[in-house]
């Protein structure tokens, strides 16, 4: 029978759930003025609809527009560093400056982990200069962070885009950081491989051309950002300068590890089967590791471990969980450990409440001044969780520690966040492909209390008080942003 055929029927798609629902077929036409005005490209993603209505948006708002460079553009040069074969050095050779990649220019503190020598001629074409704005150009396009004092100590690969504005450069980093913004420059990427953009894409961005006035409020209001970050960063400087001195500690890299033979190249030690601690692998029982347990102590008043109830109430480890995302007006915002020490995160994600309300309320939810340490890939990433990441969610790839009391938050952040924390915190790491630790691994790190009670308080009131920082430090681009997004709108 015809009416029989399954072929012919159709099928009730009443009921299906439209978030599993395929995309609805976006089209539009271009001209040939288009096309040959975007480089003669063919790819439909040049011609995105989304670009088009953010174009629209800002060649119609209130004040007009002028392009992001060119003639009467807001940049006078956008460029990067040539590539070129890095000879990375040590920590302490002379000359040495940390060198960083795009992804840790989004940091509010970046610590470099590898080193180039100013002496290299290659290595003075990633430095970078205060007021100077960067923007990821290959790989995750468009992520933009302004260089401050903090930054501009360090050198920057040639991922990033450097942008040297003639002035007003947190009007020009805030229009980046919109929606509109973010969607502009992310239309001119190519790449069949890894996706880039190149500077002269920016001659293609329009943006409002607000009054002067306008524009230096919203610069004033990034500039004052970034000027708190860098208060914060001189704060945790002098609590971890405190923490130092009290404990006696050199630079970790001077520290001198006892070997068993020194007189043959290969690394070789012994350990008592009293420290084993059941674990048979090497990176666990390292001089390095017994040097920096005997100077713990040796100078300081009482060695206790994270665990300990004096210490934490709890180590939350959130369990695995297949995710449902949705809008950001249903959902809670929700990002990884790759993020973790952004003061606004990049690519935040949103994760449906009513799905996963059960483990948002006893895993996933942040409080102000809990501790998150990372413990799955790169591990032992420490932040001090910010008052405006309270009700925000991080994945199970992040451990939290929830303080005894606010009286600990700061110095159990500080200690963990120094060199010698560090140590304390990998050398629990397991696993054969990736790495990890665990609730119980991260409840055995040492945490030395000072003789000194007053200087321990003070170290604790310091990092308390940058975290508060950044807190207002993050008020005030979120301000930047709403009043570029009014303009546009």
């Amino acid at each position: 029978m015809v009416n029989g055929n399954l072929a012919l029927q159709q099928r009730d798609e009443s009921n299906i759930d439209s978030v599993f629902m395929p995309d609805s077929l976006a089209y539009t036409s271009v001209s040939l003025a288009d096309v040959y005005a975007n480089c003669m490209r063919f790819d439909a993603s040049a011609f995105n609809l989304e670009a088009k209505a953010a174009k629209y948006k800002v060649m119609h708002c209130k004040y007009g527009y002028t392009y992001l460079w060119g003639l009467n553009g807001l940049v006078k040069d956008a460029f990067y560093g040539n590539r070129a074969k890095r000879n990375y050095v040590s920590k302490d050779s002379i000359g040495a400056i940390g060198f960083i990649g795009s992804s840790e220019m989004l940091e509010i503190y970046p610590k470099p982990y590898k080193f180039l020598s100013l002496n290299n001629k290659k290595a003075n074409e990633s430095k970078i200069n205060e007021g100077w704005i960067l923007i990821s150009r290959s790989g995750t396009i468009g992520n933009v962070t302004l260089v401050n004092k903090t930054l501009s100590k360090l050198l920057v690969s040639e991922h990033a885009i450097r942008i040297i504005p003639h002035e007003f450069g947190g009007y020009i980093y805030a229009f980046l950081k919109t929606q509109v913004g973010k969607t502009l420059v992310k239309s001119n990427t190519f790449g069949a491989v890894v996706d880039e953009i190149e500077p002269e894409h920016l001659r293609n961005i329009v943006i409002p051309n607000a009054p002067e006035e306008i524009k230096m409020q919203i610069h004033n209001f990034v500039m004052d950002s970034y000027d708190l970050r860098d208060q914060s960063n001189a704060l945790m400087d002098e609590a971890e300068k405190i923490l130092y001195q009290e404990l006696q500690l050199p630079p970790i890299e001077e520290l001198k590890p006892e070997y068993y033979d020194e007189s043959v190249d290969l690394r070789n030690y012994t350990t008592k089967l009293s420290r084993l601690n059941l674990r048979l692998d090497c990176s666990y029982h390292t001089p390095e590791n017994v040097a920096i347990l005997n100077m713990l102590y040796k100078h300081s008043k009482q060695v206790l471990y994270i665990g300990d109830v004096n210490i934490s109430k709890e180590i939350i480890l959130p369990g695995r969980f297949k995710r449902t995302y949705v809008d950001d007006k249903n959902g809670i915002p929700f990002f990884g450990g790759k993020q973790l020490l952004e003061l606004n995160p990049s690519n935040i994600k949103y994760l449906s409440r009513s799905q996963h309300s059960d483990r948002i309320d006893n895993e996933l939810y942040l409080k102000e001044n809990m501790i998150a340490v990372t413990c799955s890939g790169t591990i032992g990433k420490v932040n001090i969780i910010p008052k405006h990441w309270e009700y925000w969610a991080l994945n199970q790839h992040v451990m939290r520690i929830v303080p005894s009391s606010k009286d600990l938050a700061g110095y159990i952040y500080c200690w963990l966040n120094t060199d010698y924390g560090h140590n304390l915190i990998i050398r629990h790491t397991y696993g054969s492909v990736v790495d990890e630790i665990d609730d119980r691994h991260l409840s055995m790190v040492e945490i030395p209390f000072l003789n000194n009670e007053l200087k321990q308080k003070t170290i604790n009131d310091k990092v308390l008080q940058a975290n508060e920082l950044r807190y207002q430090a993050y008020l005030k681009e979120q301000e930047a942003v709403k009043m570029m997004e009014e303009l546009i709108e």
